[in-house]
């Protein structure tokens, strides 16, 4: 089935599924945008960087520079739960006089996670993917 991508004024790829023929969905191409009439094989079965995707003429790929920044989102929105429970941690250990320490070391592990220098060198959606530390972020939102 034949699709149409465009890039939007937002600077990503829309993608209209026509219902019909495809000529007639042409319309729904917002004025003074070009497009490209495509194969579903184009378009990418994997979304987790779907926010990244730039049109090359009639291809789809990934914004490795904006992957990467979404990347880095998912990583602040997962240890946003972590630090709340090291909070915790944290405020009963200096009530009972427990050793702080180790929650100390995890919530700096946490802090650093987005400037992984793995993260910035990865060159590919999956090497970005892989960057998932599931010994302090938890299970990755890639699986």
């Amino acid at each position: 089935m034949s699709k149409i991508i465009y890039t939007n004024s937002e600077g990503t790829v829309s993608i209209i599924i026509p219902v019909g023929d495809v000529n007639n969905a042409i319309k729904d191409v917002p004025s003074g945008l070009s497009y490209q009439i495509v194969e579903d094989s184009v378009i990418p079965t994997d979304r987790s960087f779907r926010n990244a995707w730039k049109q090359n003429n009639k291809t789809i790929e990934t914004d490795m520079a904006k992957a990467r920044e979404i990347h880095k989102t998912n990583i602040r929105n997962a240890r946003t739960a972590k630090f709340a429970e090291l909070d915790i941690k944290f405020q009963k250990a200096l009530e009972t006089g427990a050793s702080i320490t180790d929650i100390v070391t995890k919530k700096q592990a946490l802090r650093d996670a987005p400037a992984d220098s793995a993260i910035n060198s990865a060159t590919s959606e999956a090497e970005l993917k892989s960057q998932w530390n599931t010994s302090i972020l938890g299970d990755s939102p890639y699986s």
